[in-house]
């Protein structure tokens, strides 16, 4: 019996030339799921922006205090009409590794570059994911819709690359590397594998842009391959604005160049209420004073949402709270079609919290 058991503990502790350390084709990459913190405060970058941007940072802070959430914020000023960002800004994001930023205003046509497209080169902050959703008591157009926009954010028509090659011509570059196209390839299946999503779409115009596209198409086609669990599809950008608007719930995860992403987000957050309920929808810088006594703090509450998650994970308290106030009707911005102003509907999430 002793010289069985022998004879079999060799059998199963013997190399194998098949085993490999390499991971297969058919392997996955990182995960991106967020870790549970201790319950500690964490220290937050708070850059409130330009336009309403101080307003709605103003009502995040409000309700963060009002819920005890284990954060505490660094505040910045930092205007768009800056040469560049404050090296302690910098510093202090690379430090806390979250940062809440209001929109910071970009001259149009002239002037400075975007500190927005910069501090994503800086940061090397490559991927904008924009969550589309119905919310209930909220009407749209449309039901069933629930799309994530995952854009590449670090190259492309952003990469800044303009000339003017003679008087009255001008030469903008747009540039497509194979390495941001696979990253941002393997964020959106790693995304859609993890929140059990079923589809990942890549949006394109590479019957135009046959090598800048191709290329970025080539990178999704070969990750796609390494979730076969996922479906994976490709559209023309212009056919996807169609499609969006006339059947969006068709949609599931879209990964996108830059430039594309960009239009792509818009247009599918306009769809299911506006980008003032979507996370990550911030994009609208006004200096109206009018706008600024009747913008949804939600806009940036729904960003904040992910603050008390990434802190301490599993606390959504917020998230219903947001949803309670929209879902009841009572309280309401005009962007919303109502007459309540920015802290009216602040005291009301706060008065929500359970």
């Amino acid at each position: 019996m002793a010289r069985r058991s022998f004879s079999l503990l060799k059998t199963l502790t013997k190399p194998t030339t098949s085993f490999s350390l390499t991971p297969t084709p058919t392997s996955r990459s990182v995960t991106y799921m967020p870790r549970p913190g201790d319950g500690a405060p964490r220290a937050v970058t708070l850059i409130p922006g330009d336009g309403i941007g101080p307003l709605v940072t103003d009502a995040v802070e409000q309700v963060m205090n009002a819920m005890h959430a284990p954060v505490y914020f660094e505040k910045y000023e930092v205007h768009g009409d800056m040469n560049r960002f404050p090296a302690e800004v910098i510093e202090s994001i690379k430090k806390n590794k979250v940062c809440l930023k209001g929109g910071l205003k970009t001259p149009v046509g002239g002037g400075v570059s975007s500190l927005n497209v910069s501090l994503r080169k800086e940061l090397d902050l490559y991927a904008s994911l924009v969550n589309c959703f119905n919310l209930p008591g909220l009407p749209t157009r449309h039901e069933n819709v629930d799309i994530v926009v995952i854009r590449e954010n670090t190259e492309g028509e952003y990469s800044g690359l303009e000339h003017e090659v003679v008087p009255g011509v001008v030469e903008s570059l747009k540039v497509i590397t194979k390495f941001c196209s696979e990253r941002i390839a393997k964020y959106a299946f790693e995304y859609a594998y993890l929140n059990n999503r079923k589809q990942v779409t890549a949006v394109h115009k590479a019957n135009i842009m046959k090598l800048a596209d191709g290329l970025f198409l080539e990178s999704c086609r070969e990750v796609a391959t390494k979730y076969p669990s996922i479906k994976y599809s490709e559209i023309i950008v212009d056919n996807c604005c169609m499609q969006l608007v006339s059947k969006p719930e068709q949609f599931d995860v879209m990964v996108t160049p830059n430039l594309y992403g960009n239009l792509v987000a818009n247009t599918a957050a306009g769809i299911a209420g506006g980008t003032g309920v979507m996370p990550g929808g911030m994009n609208l810088v006004t200096s109206s004073s009018s706008a600024k006594d009747f913008s949804l703090p939600s806009l940036t509450s729904y960003s904040s949402i992910s603050l008390p998650c990434h802190v301490v994970f599993g606390n959504y308290r917020l998230e219903t709270a947001v949803k309670r106030v929209i879902s009841e009707g009572k309280c309401r911005t005009k962007d919303l079609g109502g007459d309540s102003t920015t802290q009216e509907v602040v005291d009301a999430v706060i008065a929500n919290l359970d």
